[in-house]
C-alpha cells in the first residue's frame, strides 16, 4: 500500500507541475495558493503577457549587491511566481486573505510584502532562496508563519 502525501506534500507536487509552465530557465518556480485545502490560483515564472520570454530573447540582466556587498546578476525580465498567482487571483476576483502560498522557494522581498498585503498567513516554501533574510524577517514581525522543507539555498547558474 502506497503512502497517501500529507496536505503540504500534495501541494507540492502540483506546485511542481506549475512550474513547468515557467518561461526563465533560471527559476523555474511555481506558486499554489490554497485556502481550506481547495486550490484558489496559480502562478509561475515568466514576461509579463505580450512580452517576449527568457526563453524566446534570453535574459535581461541587472547587477545587484546582496546584504554583504556580494555583486550578483539578477534577471530582472520576468514576473516571480507568487506575484502571477496573486495576479491571476485578482483579476478573478479570487479573495486569498487568511490562505497559504505553497512556492518552490522563500518569496523574494518584493514577493513577501505582496504577500503580506495579501492577507496570506502561512507560506510553505521547498527550498530557500538565496537572499531570503529580509522576506524572513518580514514575515515574523507580521505573523505569518514559514515553512521551509529542506533547508538548501537554490543557486542559479552565473549568480
Amino acid at each position: 500500500m502506497s503512502k497517501r502525501p500529507s496536505w503540504d506534500e500534495y501541494f507540492i507536487e502540483i506546485m511542481h507541475s506549475v512550474a513547468k509552465r515557467a518561461t526563465c530557465d533560471r527559476g523555474k518556480s511555481g506558486c499554489v495558493i490554497v485556502k481550506d485545502k481547495q486550490i484558489l490560483t496559480t502562478g509561475y515564472v515568466g514576461a509579463p503577457v505580450g512580452l517576449q520570454h527568457c526563453d524566446e530573447v534570453g535574459h535581461l540582466f541587472k547587477t545587484v549587491y546582496d546584504s554583504e556587498g556580494n555583486k550578483k546578476q539578477h534577471c530582472v525580465r520576468t514576473t516571480h511566481a507568487e506575484q502571477n498567482a496573486l495576479m491571476q487571483a485578482a483579476k478573478k476576483g479570487t479573495p486569498v486573505e487568511g490562505a497559504t502560498v505553497y512556492c518552490s522557494m522563500t518569496p523574494c522581498r518584493d514577493c513577501a510584502k505582496l504577500i503580506i498585503n495579501a492577507g496570506i498567513k502561512r507560506v510553505v516554501a521547498e527550498k530557500r532562496y538565496h537572499a531570503d533574510s529580509d522576506s524572513l524577517d518580514f514575515f515574523e514581525k507580521a505573523g505569518v508563519k514559514v515553512d521551509i522543507l529542506d533547508d538548501k539555498v537554490v543557486k542559479y547558474k552565473g549568480q
